[in-house]
């Protein structure tokens, strides 16, 4: 990645930063995994996690992604197994995020987002932390009825030029299926409908039952009813995370 030369950086972007680092640096150190279905609102809690604690967001997918494309000595190695049409192997995922916490961004903490997926891995993540001297502080499960998500997400529509995003029941658009701003047509994901739905709520409790069990007996589970409104959810969330 090519070093940002500091004097390129207006003077309005460099003292927020400055202000930003000086008021991250009195914030406990916080290292948190979250869990749960797709649906149960973890994409809106945790920016919210994240600025409150000045944490960094490891998004696995992303940061494979950005590790191929930077071409990084994991990032080569992780290209040729998925060329092998292999899945990445959890070390190597646990390198990448090894190497990512060596970033000032990830210096107060983290927010780990679809890893660990199994019990595997979270053994892996949990020497590779230790190594650190650090451990997980939180896993915070998104606890939520299959039939309140099927209702969330099968009624989700999108309109793919800008990512604006409608509900049928709780965000509907003024004229069904148009864009409010543009008029053009709303389409639904494919993933968003009740039978791929269903296989991916299966495939979820089968994988992640066992992991949210195994940080359970390390004391580290707190239980977020994810049915609530998002700005209930914050709370309970935030009263989680400074426990």
């Amino acid at each position: 990645m090519a070093a940002v030369n500091l004097e390129d950086v207006n003077s309005v972007d460099l003292l927020n930063e400055l202000l930003r680092r000086m008021k991250c640096s009195s914030k406990p150190d916080k290292r948190l995994i979250l869990v749960g279905p797709p649906g149960s609102g973890k994409g809106t809690q945790s920016p919210i996690v994240k600025d409150e604690y000045c944490l960094c967001h490891l998004a696995t997918g992303d940061m494979l992604r950005a590790a191929v494309a930077a071409k990084t000595p994991l990032g080569i190695k992780a290209k040729e197994a998925m060329d092998r049409g292999e899945l990445v192997s959890d070390d190597l995922v646990v390198g990448i995020i090894d190497d990512a916490l060596k970033k000032p961004s990830c210096q107060k903490g983290f927010i780990l987002d679809g890893f660990p997926r199994t019990v595997a891995q979270a053994e892996k993540l949990d020497e590779m932390l230790e190594k650190r001297g650090v451990k997980v502080d939180k896993v915070l499960n998104f606890a939520i009825d299959d039939a309140i998500l099927e209702e969330r997400i099968t009624g989700r529509w999108i309109h793919p030029s800008s990512g604006r995003t409608y509900h049928t029941k709780f965000a509907p658009p003024k004229v069904p299926g148009v864009d409010d701003v543009t008029g053009e047509p709303l389409i639904q994901r494919k993933d968003d409908t009740a039978a791929v739905l269903k296989s991916r709520l299966e495939a979820f409790h089968r994988q992640t039952e066992p992991v949210i069990d195994y940080y359970n007996k390390k004391g580290a589970v707190a239980n977020i009813h994810a049915e609530k409104p998002p700005k209930e959810v914050t709370v309970e969330v935030q009263k989680a995370v400074s426990s």
